[in-house]
């Protein structure tokens, strides 16, 4: 039985690790139909690159220094317990490579090809992993100290505050950093508007992430005895609480409606395991409302040209999620307790500080030593162009 047992964990968390790599699929498609025409390929490419950058950095530094385990040993050792050691660095992987595919969405269309891969080497090396550690590795007395301030540990059963937070704010950092598209605010006060190029590829990439955030969520469990249909219907509940709100809020715009689902699973993921479904569906419907009003507000007042909404959509609506799931979990309100609210707080806290700090250094650096922007010439023709020599349809096929 034990046998079987180490099977069945490994086939678990693998279907999990498939579940999240199908996401950045996701991430892709919905990056590319929000940016203009000419900025769709640099959006797939991106993705693409920046994921296998981010599996080479977490596999010989990141994993290390989250949980103390290096894979400098024999192929014997890694086949263990059905390799489920490996399954779960695939798993875990696949949670660290969203970082840099939060950021992409938010820098997109002006950002240089190179120094956004080496941003992504020492976020998914260093910087996230450090985070992750401390509050998923009980590494570093970050738990202990909590712990003994609260009475209760940080709670964030898959990623509120670690993944989505830390990748929203980190993102904040870049754009900060980067500023605005060309001619985005004019010198007469107003805005250029630049709709998203595609409607349907926007609305793909959202049903993707979605329907993947059930294995982000469920499977970090990581172990099948301790699956929980719990989690899956808090994840259901709080992604259609954040699409009904973003979609009244936001007056049926589809690109509301679409992300809307997103702030929801955001949202819920810190607390999905402890919550009740009716707590879940409030939490989803204060994200997408927050979503909605501070992505126009960044947008319209305080001219932060982020252009997927990536510090709305994680950074606030990931902070949001770490704080309800010491208020949502509970007794009071239906929840299983075992989360305080000064514990959340003080966790989250913690997250977003660690995650500007991070993102302010790396991009800091990156834009004194190397530049993070193209050309005024190569960001007008588009990125597409510029760095990858051919656009998402060509105009005319060239007859051999």
């Amino acid at each position: 039985m034990e046998t079987v047992k180490q099977g069945a964990d490994a086939l678990f968390i693998l279907l999990g690790a498939i579940m999240v790599l199908a996401m950045h699929a996701g991430f892709a498609f919905l990056e590319l139909g929000t940016v203009r025409k000419k900025n769709q390929v640099n959006a797939l490419v991106k993705i693409l690159v920046d994921f296998a950058v981010s599996t080479i950095a977490y596999f010989f530094i990141g994993y290390m220094v989250a949980y103390g385990t290096s894979f400098f040993v024999g192929a014997e050792s890694l086949a263990a317990k059905n390799g489920y050691e490996l399954v779960k660095f695939f798993f875990l992987m696949t949670f660290a490579a969203a970082i840099p595919a939060i950021v992409s969405g938010g820098i997109a269309e002006r950002a240089r090809f190179g120094p956004q891969l080496i941003a992504t080497a020492v976020l998914v090396g260093l910087i996230y992993p450090l985070f992750e550690g401390a509050v998923w590795g009980g590494r570093f007395g970050f738990q202990a100290w909590i712990k003994e301030a609260t009475g209760a540990e940080f709670h964030d059963f898959a990623g509120s505050i670690v993944v989505h937070a830390v990748g929203g704010w980190i993102g904040l950092a870049a754009v900060l950093l980067l500023g605005a598209r060309a001619n985005r605010y004019r010198k007469d006060g107003a805005i250029s508007a630049h709709p998203p190029s595609s409607i349907p590829f926007l609305a793909l990439g959202a049903w993707i992430l979605a329907v993947g955030w059930f294995g982000f969520n469920v499977m970090s469990a990581q172990t099948l005895d301790k699956i929980s249909g719990l989690v899956a219907v808090n994840s259901l509940m709080a992604m259609v609480g954040g699409t009904l709100v973003a979609a009244l809020l936001g007056r049926n715009d589809p690109g509301f409606a679409y992300n809307g689902p997103l702030a929801g699973l955001v949202a819920v993921c810190a607390g999905s395991d402890v919550m009740q479904p009716i707590g879940a569906l409030a939490v989803g419907g204060v994200a997408g409302a927050i979503f909605v009003v501070m992505f126009t507000l960044t947008q319209n007042r305080w001219k932060i040209d982020d252009v997927l909404g990536v510090w709305p959509l994680h950074g606030l609506c990931g902070a949001w999620g770490g704080i309800a799931c010491g208020i949502f979990g509970l007794p009071a309100l239906g929840g299983l307790g075992g989360v305080s609210v000064g514990a959340q707080v003080i966790g989250t806290l913690a997250g977003v500080a660690w995650a500007l700090v991070g993102g302010f250094v790396v991009y800091g650096v990156l834009r004194l030593v190397m530049g993070l922007r193209l050309s005024a010439e190569e960001e007008h023709e588009g990125a597409d162009l510029s760095i990858h020599k051919i656009g998402a349809t060509p105009e005319r096929e060239v007859s051999w």
